[in-house]
């Protein structure tokens, strides 16, 4: 059985945000705009998604 995956976009620039924010937006994959990149839709990656809602965009 293959486990969801989600892909997320960053489409907002992480400069000026929180140190928090920042990290969150690394530990997802990302690192420059327009990148994408495709996770395991867990409850953990949805939390950290949401953290940084106003910075990434969930493409399905």
């Amino acid at each position: 059985m293959a486990a969801e995956k989600i892909k997320v976009k960053l489409v907002k620039s992480t400069a000026g945000c929180k140190t928090g924010h920042v990290a969150t937006v690394r530990g997802l994959g990302l690192k420059r705009l327009q990148q994408t990149v495709e996770l395991v839709d867990t409850p953990e990656v949805r939390g950290m998604i949401n953290r940084v809602n106003y910075l990434v965009r969930i493409e399905r």
